[in-house]
């Protein structure tokens, strides 16, 4: 993401933010503890909706240089908020296996290069027992209109958009990658285009073998 497109992400965002995604994040967030893995944290959009618990150990992932910036910013000027920033990609996790508890992620599996690597370094670093926290924008139900919208404006999307598709079945790749989703619920994300607004949050945990 180049230094302006990062610069005003906040501000484009901001009013799907009060809409809907401040809240989603806020209720997916809740019980979260232990040691917690939020990859690509952006600007730090999730930051004021962990519960604050000693028990906490949060890290953040974010690879593009200049939100990171961002991020690293917001945590100076909130010093009550103790993070750890990593400047890792989804593809390639900079931790051990089994390390963390939960691991979350916020409209990221839409632009990864590789959602097949990406949800199994996931899958390596969560806990056996550790949950996985999701919120995506998605594909649209096929043969909808916005599904076909989606699929005529892909290509260009991805160009403007930072390698953003408009048509992953994210949930699908989920359980394809061996997670068992325990809750998931389908909504319009608000104050968005339409071609943008399917989403799916929820959460999931590893299958047993």
């Amino acid at each position: 993401m180049s230094f302006f497109s990062a610069l005003f992400y906040d501000r484009v965002m901001q009013y799907t933010e009060e809409a809907c995604l401040i809240e989603w994040r806020r209720v997916l967030l809740e019980n979260v503890d232990g040691n917690v893995l939020e990859i690509g944290a952006g600007t730090g959009a999730s930051l004021g909706v962990y519960p604050s618990k000693p028990s906490l150990t949060l890290y953040l992932a974010e690879p593009d240089q200049h939100m990171r910036m961002q991020l690293q910013q917001k945590l100076q000027s909130q010093p009550e908020i103790k993070a750890t920033v990593l400047s890792c990609s989804t593809e390639s996790i900079e931790a051990v296996d089994d390390f963390f508890d939960y691991v979350f992620v916020s409209l990221v599996c839409c632009s990864v290069k590789d959602v097949t690597a990406s949800l199994q370094e996931i899958k390596r670093v969560l806990k056996p027992t550790g949950r996985f926290i999701f919120l995506e924008h998605v594909a649209a139900e096929p043969g909808s209109q916005c599904y076909r919208w989606q699929q005529r404006l892909n290509f260009i999307w991805r160009k403007v958009a930072d390698n953003c598709h408009l048509n992953r079945t994210t949930e699908q790749s989920i359980i394809d990658a061996g997670f068992v989703i325990e809750e998931i619920q389908y909504e319009k994300m608000r104050k968005m285009i339409a071609v943008v607004q399917p989403t799916i949050r929820g959460i999931a945990r590893i299958a047993c073998e």
